[in-house]
C-alpha cells in the first residue's frame, strides 16, 4: 500500500492486486493518500498450486484491462505468470526456499523481460548474487524500507495508560520470537519507575506474553492499523528495537534476521523518537550507534539496561539522536523517493534518479 501510494504520488497509474483482508477500507486502515485501484483475487487453499490458480487469475485480470507498461511485485507466481505481458520489476524480502516447484525463483530471475530486483538490504543483495551466481549479473537495486514525516497527531487522541509522571518507553510492531519481547520484559522489571508500552500483536501473542509478564506498569495495546499508529510515537520518551539474532514471521514460517529492513525502524526515526536497537550487523546498513540510535548487543540485557538508563537520564541526548533521525528520513528514507530509486531509469513520470543508487 505504501509503495502504491508513492507510485501514485509519482504521477503513475497504478492498479494494485491483493489477496483479500479483513474487509476494513484499506485506504483509511494504512493512511494512504491516493486512492488507487485494488483487485482483490483470493487464493483457493495457501499452497504452491494455489499461488499458481491466484496467479492465472491475476493474468487473466490484467489482459482484461489496459496494457500494462510495468508490473512491480514481491509474488514470484504472480511475476511469472505475468512475464511475458510486460517489464517486471522484482521486490524480495528473503531468500525465498519455499517455491514449487523448486526452481521457480531462478526462472523469473532468467526471464528476459526482467527490469529490475529491489532488495531490502545489502546483505541480502550479496546473499541472492551469492546463490545466483550462475546466472551471472543480476539487476539489483537495494532500497531499504521507508517511512513518511509524520503529518499532525489525529484529533481527540486518549493519553497513554500509566502514572502520568513516569518516563515511556515504547515498543511498536508485531510480538512473534525473535523481537526481543522477552527483553523487553526484562527491562521492565529491572526499572519499576518506567512504564513501558508494547503497541502491537495478534490476540495469541498478546495474551502469551502478558500471561509471563511480571510488572504492572507494562501495557499491552494489542494491534493497531498502521494509520493510528501516529498517535502512539509522541507518546514515547524512548523506543526500542530489541531484535535478536534470529526473527522469525508468524508461525515461524520463515526466519528473517540476517536480511531485514525493519519498518519499525524507520518509523521510530520519522517521529523523532530516540532509539536503542540490537546491534546486527544488517541494522547498521542504516543505523550509527551515538548517531542516530544507541546500538546494543541483542544478547546482552545489562548494555540495554544502561542504554536505557543513559537516555532517560540525558534529555539532550535523546533530542539529539531522536533529531538526526528524523532528519535521515526526511533526507534518505521516505516512501517517495524510494519509489523514484526502484524505477530510476525505467522510463515514465517521477523516475529520475534522486540520489546514487547503491
Amino acid at each position: 500500500m505504501r509503495m502504491c501510494d508513492a507510485f501514485a504520488e509519482a504521477g503513475h497509474e497504478v492498479t494494485l492486486y491483493s489477496v483479500p483482508g479483513s474487509g476494513e477500507d484499506p485506504y483509511a486502515y494504512y493512511g494512504v493518500r491516493n486512492r488507487f485501484p485494488i483487485r482483490l483475487v483470493a487464493c483457493p487453499d495457501y499452497t504452491p498450486s494455489g499461488y499458481w490458480k491466484r496467479a492465472e487469475d491475476i493474468r487473466t485480470l490484467v489482459e482484461d484491462g489496459p496494457a500494462p507498461d510495468l508490473v512491480y511485485g514481491r509474488d514470484p507466481y504472480a511475476l511469472a505468470a505475468l512475464g511475458d505481458l510486460a517489464p517486471l520489476v522484482y521486490e524480495i524480502h528473503q531468500l525465498r526456499e519455499d517455491l514449487s516447484p523448486v526452481g521457480t525463483e531462478e526462472e523469473l530471475l532468467r526471464t528476459p523481460r526482467l527490469e529490475r530486483v529491489v532488495a531490502i538490504t545489502h546483505a541480502l543483495a550479496h546473499d541472492l548474487r551469492e546463490k545466483y551466481a550462475a546466472l551471472g549479473t543480476l539487476p539489483i537495486v537495494v532500497a531499504p524500507d521507508c517511512a513518511d514525516p509524520p503529518g499532525p497527531a489525529p484529533a481527540g487522541r486518549s493519553p497513554l495508560p500509566g502514572r502520568p509522571d513516569a518516563p515511556r518507553v515504547g515498543y511498536v510492531g508485531h510480538l512473534y520470537d525473535g523481537r526481543g519481547i522477552g527483553l523487553v520484559l526484562q527491562l521492565a522489571e529491572r526499572f519499576p519507575s518506567i512504564d513501558f508500552h508494547l503497541v502491537g500483536g495478534t490476540d495469541e501473542d498478546r495474551v502469551r506474553w502478558q500471561k509471563v509478564c511480571r510488572s504492572p506498569h507494562v501495557y499491552f495495546h494489542g494491534h493497531r492499523p498502521p494509520a493510528e499508529l501516529g498517535s502512539y510515537y509522541p507518546g514515547f520518551d524512548v523506543v526500542l528495537a530489541p531484535y535478536e539474532r534470529k526473527v522469525y514471521t508468524w508461525g515461524r514460517l520463515g526466519e528473517t534476521g540476517r536480511w531485514a529492513s525493519p519498518m519499525k525502524v524507520f518509523e521510530y526515526m520519522s517521529h523523532g523518537r530516540p532509539m536503542i536497537a540490537s546491534d546486527l550487523p544488517v541494522l547498521r546498513e542504516v543505523l550509527q550507534d551515538r548517531v542516530n540510535c544507541l546500538l546494543r548487543p541483542p544478547e546482552d540485557p545489562d548494555a540495554w539496561a544502561g542504554a536505557l538508563h543513559e537516555l532517560i537520564t540525558d534529555s539532550s541526548l535523546r533530542h539529539r539522536l531522536g533529531a538526526e533521525g528524523r532528519r535521515q528520513v526526511r533526507e534518505r528514507y521516505t516512501w517517495r523517493r524510494r519509489a523514484d530509486v526502484v524505477l530510476a531509469g525505467l522510463g515514465g513520470p517521477g523516475n529520475r534518479p534522486t540520489g546514487p543508487t547503491p
